[in-house]
């Protein structure tokens, strides 16, 4: 049996082999009692200025565990560890043929778990391989050469591939720990399995989908690139198969739909063959940027001491006249802003770090809520289109060659003026991003912003920038599915992950693609197939 002793503090300045010790002493041990110990979780606690903690939660084993928690009988932060039972992969009883469509997050994880129960697994893609990704998304940002096939949206490893890579989630699941494990065993760093706020980053993950990847083939997966989605094959409202811009066709006993948020003209694809969606709320608004050095003096206080990671921040205020959120969104420490438009003659922005996160600059969305009744929420694409509308005014407005338009903090304010500096490429234009957004949103910014420099002082400065336009904070839609995950308008078909409205992030798409996974087992073994 091991024990877990939870938050134990340690300054700036304490090395972590004092943990044990540490522990000994608040228990009443010898430290040479503590064997086999290791730290399970490690984060920052900044709130106090002039006194920042790193917070451990540790395990450790005695000689005498249960003489241990008698004595510390009604300790707050001590305890038995209990660990959940592993989950476990069920092994098809029969043949069965799945196609997953995408390879982002939800489709790697749903190929990888149907293949490991022995389904015979064609895993397609309509960008590139990541290798050559990188290269196309490199000449676009170097060159303003825009590929619709290859960029930050599309290609191997979904939008998360061009991101900070974050994997905090909110879900709770039995294959949370798994799903970590697997990213460490392909590349990403063990760290991940310990920090509060586990990251990878942009420069990791391309390795990480590099050896995915192969370990996906040396399971039996079929992978298929350039291959884009065009249609689905019916039999008596059941979909067997799918019809791809090659002309070629896959047939299947099932298909899981992981195609992301932005595969527009997949969503139309769909609204053509009958599948039932919804419009959904999401929330659009701008990346703002400002110096790294900066928000570690905001949040720690001072410089960022060779201890702390490049600090990060969560805003949040709720509109009391309208009732909308407006929020920060996917923050990027050290990073940069990326024009991560997915059609031609469209601006839309995003962010990415690279795994130090040791850029000059920070950035992170801010954003006002989308209701549905701002776009005519009885069309499930309405959404969708309200989106596109306004990345074409933002193309526009930087001069197009996706040049995203830029604007000083504080004359988006209207208190002046200042210069405008970004880290966005292939670069960008001065303009009023007033002009690119709704106004609501606008508004909604502009009441919102002199809240979060009340949260934190010195957030309104005109060193900082704004990018337009953030719009892509999820998908504006969900594909509609039953409790077996099928779609409730044709059986067979599987939608999963962000873009079928399931998601929100690296991690919880993962976790939709292997609980979609599930599902498809579940319908073989019990032949509930519709």
């Amino acid at each position: 049996m091991s024990l877990l002793l939870r938050e134990i503090a340690l300054s700036l300045d304490e090395e972590e082999s004092l943990l044990p010790v540490r522990v000994a002493k608040e228990l009443g041990l010898d430290a040479g009692a503590i064997e086999n110990f290791r730290i399970v979780r490690r984060g920052i606690d900044a709130r106090r200025k002039n006194r920042i903690l790193r917070i451990f939660n540790v395990e450790f084993e005695v000689c005498d565990e249960e003489a241990l928690l008698h004595r510390h009988d009604g300790h707050p932060r001590l305890q038995k560890v209990r660990r959940p039972d592993p989950p476990t992969i069920v092994s098809l009883c029969r043949p069965w043929k799945v196609v997953v469509v995408g390879m982002g997050p939800a489709g790697l994880f749903a190929a990888w778990y149907l293949a490991r129960c022995g389904a015979e697994v064609t895993l397609v893609e309509r960008g590139r391989c990541v290798e050559q990704r990188v290269r196309d998304v490199k000449k676009f940002r170097r060159q303003g050469v825009f590929d619709p096939v290859s960029n930050i949206a599309f290609g191997e490893g979904g939008a998360g591939t061009f991101s900070d890579g974050k994997l905090t989630t909110r879900v709770r699941h039995t294959w949370h720990r798994q799903v970590l494990q697997t990213l460490v065993d392909c590349g990403a760093p063990e760290n991940i399995l310990v920090d509060a706020k586990p990251h990878v980053g942009t420069d990791r993950l391309r390795l990480v989908m590099i050896r995915f990847r192969q370990m996906l083939l040396d399971m039996g997966v079929f992978i298929r690139y350039e291959t884009r989605l065009s249609g689905l094959t019916i039999d008596a409202g059941r979909v067997i198969g799918g019809i791809f811009d090659d002309g070629k066709e896959l047939f299947c006993d099932s298909l899981v739909l992981a195609c992301g948020h932005s595969a527009r003209d997949t969503y139309e694809m769909l609204r053509s063959a009958g599948v039932a969606m919804a419009a959904k709320p999401f929330a659009m608004g701008v990346r703002v940027e400002h110096p790294a050095a900066l928000i570690d003096r905001i949040q720690y206080g001072k410089t960022r001491h060779p201890r702390l990671p490049t600090a990060e921040y969560a805003l949040t205020w709720n509109d009391p006249q309208t009732g909308r959120g407006v929020y920060s969104f996917c923050m990027c420490p050290g990073g940069e802003v990326v024009v991560a438009s997915s059609e031609v003659d469209s601006l839309v922005v995003n962010g990415m770090s690279s795994l130090r996160r040791d850029g000059e600059m920070s950035n992170s969305a801010l954003v006002v809520s989308v209701r549905p009744e701002e776009f005519d929420g009885r069309d499930p694409l309405a959404g969708m289109r309200f989106q596109r509308y306004w990345e074409y005014r933002a193309f526009l407005l930087g001069g197009g060659r996706y040049r995203a338009p830029a604007q000083n903090l504080m004359a988006f304010l209207g208190r002046g003026d200042g210069a405008v500096r970004s880290t966005c490429l292939p670069t960008v234009t001065g303009a009023d991003l007033a002009e690119a957004l709704p106004p609501f949103v606008v508004t909604g910014l502009r009441r919102a912003l002199p809240h979060f420099d009340r949260r934190m002082r010195g957030f309104i400065t005109a060193e900082a920038t704004l990018v337009g336009i953030e719009t892509r904070t999820s998908s504006p839609l969900r594909i509609l599915r039953g409790n077996d995950g099928q779609s409730v308008s044709h059986a067979g078909l599987f939608p999963a992950g962000e873009g079928a409205g399931y998601a929100g992030g690296i991690m919880s798409a993962a976790l939709d693609g292997i609980n979609i996974g599930e599902q498809i087992i579940k319908t073989v073994s019990t032949g509930s197939c519709r």
